[in-house]
């Protein structure tokens, strides 16, 4: 009998379970330990991450298949529940978003009834409610995992996978007047603003905080099939300024012929060991960028293929940069919203955009093999593009940030690389370089830090122990050559280490294996402990794309944890 512990009971926690339940094995039990008493919502699809005014951006045909689908338990609800978040029954398909916390409500019944199949097959299952996990321990003698709760007990496991989700880290808020450092959760937004709100980023996370703070200052209404935003009497002075690296607002969802970004892979793993092996042990990002991008685009959209194909990888971000930075930011927004409309109502897909978003999902796995050069090139070019045109902002999202522009309360500033925040006795001051490099600094009431979650390094991870023990240790990638490393280091070498003759750049979060397994400091992948929490595998994973990496890295942890020699 094999025991299990999973730390955590959202998202990624549910497809765990799943994987294990489907596996078909029965010699296991499992102990879920969760810190709210809700599970499968976790913190994005609960009233930690969302209000009702908040929605996915991604419909029912997007999903990881469950144990139910999605449209066929949305009109199966009684319709008390429907009328709560505007849901008329014979309207809903496959294709419609979802509120957010109706999304919760849906994960949280798959889970229920994932563990009552579980029951059924014998699996032993206790779910831990409001159970807090504050350390991890690794038993060196008997190969167990030892998880200390929260009231100072301790269980030993034979596996424990740390399914812990989103970490907000907080470092002003509370303690300095109208600074929040993130706007979850939302209801800490409800409340009237009537001056200037700055929000620092311009994703999905900046798309949530203002869709909340612009319902308790005004109100959406239809005017002649336009969404219009009227201010509240009180809140005339009520305003939001976006301030982005680029100034550039994400791209807007669309139609996609592959929706399941886990489906079929662009390359297959033989030709990336292939890469690896010829290249003295690093994979190549040109590689990656070549055949899981350019080439599958030869056959789905020739056209657009022979405007790229010439192109290496920094000249095509080039091109696709220049083109947003030369349209006003809001303009370009309401003609990819037109698109968009269109790509969905004529069922067709947007290409380049979905292979994109293909490429993002596939280099996220194997990234851990690339040379800390191309690792530097990925941040600094790639990333960027990326999280600008995959973020697929859903069009109800988008309908009232253009309502908002159009009533003079919202817009976006480019600031920047420089961009900084300080506390001047008492005060919040947001520093940037404008378009022409002149140096601006602002005073704030209010200040909302929206740029998403953050990579956070191996000392804001919440398991201590496995630290002090060295049962983990700091991802790190080495360097193809030793000169680029020592010129990097004369400039900013912060976060490059030298090895005798080696170099080496540090990024964020944990070492991990490429089953997700803690990797010890001598390099010894751990058969015991397993991580699937995003925030500390930035370094290793710098792109993570929701349920479908849930539904990817369950399916690696589980595959390994029931291979025969376990």
């Amino acid at each position: 009998m094999k025991s299990f512990a999973i730390v955590g009971g959202g998202p990624a926690a549910l497809m765990v379970y799943k994987r294990l339940i489907d596996a078909g094995a029965k010699d296991f039990s499992v102990d879920i330990f969760e810190a709210t008493k809700n599970l499968g919502s976790g913190m994005p699809y609960s009233h930690l991450g969302a209000g009702l005014e908040h929605v996915t951006n991604v419909s029912s045909d997007e999903l990881p298949d469950l144990l139910k689908p999605l449209a066929e338990w949305v009109k199966a609800l009684p319709v008390a529940t429907l009328d709560q978040f505007g849901i008329e029954r014979e309207d809903f398909h496959e294709k419609k978003v979802l509120p957010r916390l109706l999304f919760g409500q849906y994960l949280s019944a798959q889970f229920h009834d994932a563990i009552n199949k579980g029951n059924q097959l014998g699996v032993n299952t206790q779910v831990h409610y409001e159970t807090a996990v504050i350390d991890i321990e690794g038993n060196n003698g008997a190969g167990k995992v030892r998880i200390k709760k929260d009231d100072g007990q301790s269980i030993e496991y034979d596996f424990a996978i740390i399914c812990s989700g989103h970490n907000w880290v907080g470092k002003r808020e509370g303690e300095v007047d109208g600074y929040f450092d993130s706007p979850y959760p939302p209801a800490k937004l409800s409340r009237q603003f009537n001056h200037d709100v700055i929000v620092r980023g311009s994703s999905l996370t900046a798309f949530d905080a203002i869709r909340t703070i612009a319902r308790h200052n005004g109100h959406f209404e239809k005017i002649a099939d336009r969404l219009v935003f009227q201010v509240d009497e009180e809140t005339k002075d009520f305003r939001v300024i976006m301030h982005s690296r680029h100034g550039m607002l994400p791209a807007v969802r669309v139609h996609m012929d592959e929706p399941h970004a886990a489906g079929s892979p662009l390359i297959d793993d033989e030709k990336i060991a292939e890469n690896i092996q010829e290249n003295g042990g690093f994979l190549q990002l040109d590689f990656l960028f070549e055949h899981g991008f350019k080439l599958p685009l030869k056959e789905s959209d020739p056209k657009f293929y022979e405007q790229i194909k010439d192109m290496n990888m920094e000249a095509f971000v080039e091109s696709m940069m220049s083109h947003r930075e030369s349209h006003d930011p809001f303009d370009l927004f309401r003609k990819e919203y037109d698109e968009a409309k269109k790509s969905i109502r004529e069922e067709k897909p947007v290409y380049w955009k979905e292979m994109l978003s293909a490429l993002s999902f596939a280099m996220n796995y194997p990234a851990k093999y690339l040379s800390a050069e191309d690792m530097l090139r990925l941040q600094k070019t790639l990333m960027p593009l990326i999280s600008v045109v995959i973020a697929f902002a859903p069009q109800e999202s988008c309908e009232e940030l253009m309502a908002l522009n159009d009533a003079g309360r919202l817009e976006i500033v480019a600031d920047g690389d420089s961009s900084e925040v300080e506390i001047l006795d008492g005060k919040i001051i947001y520093s940037y370089q404008d378009e022409n490099g002149n140096q601006e600094k602002v005073e704030c009431k209010t200040f909302i830090d929206c740029i998403g979650q953050k990579h956070l390094s191996i000392d804001a991870f919440p398991f201590q122990h496995l630290v002090e023990e060295g049962k983990v240790s700091p991802a790190r990638l080495k360097f193809r050559s030793s000169e680029s490393a020592k010129k990097l280091l004369v400039n900013d070498g912060k976060n490059i280490e030298g090895a005798g003759d080696d170099y080496y750049l540090r990024v964020p979060g944990l070492k991990i294996s490429d089953n997700f397994q803690v990797v010890d400091h001598a390099g010894h992948a751990s058969e015991s402990i397993y991580l699937m929490a995003v925030p500390y595998m930035g370094g290793f994973n710098p792109d993570y794309s929701g349920l479908d990496f849930c539904e990817h890295a369950s399916e690696l942890i589980v595959g390994n944890i029931l291979k025969p020699n376990n």
